[in-house]
């Protein structure tokens, strides 16, 4: 690859009312579309969370426990259905702002072995961006040669990706600024982490707070855990508040930004 990828992870909180079952935020889903396209920039690859559309139906049928009983065929259906619902309006918002958007269900390409990533077509993505697509993925449900099947979260196959394809860097849409000394959406004395090294990371792992609505794929504690092997790999991660307009086109074209950058050392 000639050029290496920017990674746009935008989270589930943001894209969905994540207390309201299937219901997006269109406000947010049609601004970031906007900023996607004035940043213009290429390659990029999107991933986005699941919110209310993906964590609640997983949960109800307990995906990511894999499979144990042909009950949950049809909750594995329903919760890949509602992700490709939520894919759709976000690929539509984009095409509406003529960014090649294109639709890839990770289920298509990536098998996991206990949840985790054990083989992955990295030439389906090489292809569409060779070709000038912006591909869209998500996270997903998907099939697992040893659970039968299991949740593949947008983090994990982000940092996946950034290290099979060498991307130039992750950014991370949430809803808060940032990583912050303990949960800031309860401790008002929770301070922002601007710059933060793995090593710094780990002496302080348990005070990062967790999600506090449904969520199968593990909170802010499972992003950082996911986003490890990325930074690993000298890709730098930056995690900013993707619900303050401009901040993720600012962002994405290399301008500064309130959030918290993890690198390797």
């Amino acid at each position: 690859m000639k050029s290496k990828p920017i990674i746009l992870k935008l989270g589930g909180s943001v894209l969905t009312v994540k207390d309201k079952p299937l219901t997006p935020n269109m406000d947010a889903i049609g601004r970031l579309a906007k900023e996607i396209a004035e940043a213009d920039v290429s390659p990029l690859i999107i991933v986005h969370g699941g919110g209310s559309y993906g964590h609640p139906l997983a949960a109800k049928y307990k995906i990511a426990e894999g499979f144990k009983s042909r009950s949950q065929t049809l909750g594995f259906s329903k919760t890949h259905n509602a992700m490709v619902s939520l894919n759709m309006l976000v690929v539509e918002s984009l095409l509406n702002e003529e960014v090649p958007a294109f639709s890839i269900a990770p289920s298509s390409f990536v098998v996991t072995r206990r949840g985790r990533i054990q083989s992955l077509r990295r030439d389906v993505l090489e292809n569409a961006i060779k070709l000038g697509f912006t591909p869209v993925l998500y996270g997903d449900a998907v099939f697992d040669s040893e659970m039968g099947f299991a949740i593949l979260s947008g983090d994990q196959l982000i940092s996946k990706l950034a290290v099979e394809l060498d991307a130039k860097r992750i950014i991370v849409g949430v809803d808060v600024d940032g990583l912050f000394t303990s949960d800031p959406k309860t401790d008002k004395s929770a301070q922002l982490i601007s710059h933060i090294t793995l090593n710094e990371l780990k002496s302080m792992v348990d005070r990062i707070g967790g999600s506090n609505t449904v969520d199968v794929t593990g909170g802010m504690m499972g992003k950082i855990f996911e986003l490890t092997a990325a930074v690993m790999n000298d890709i730098e991660v930056f995690i900013l508040n993707a619900s303050k307009l401009g901040n993720v086109c600012r962002a994405l074209k290399g301008e500064k930004v309130v959030g918290t950058r993890i690198v390797r050392e």
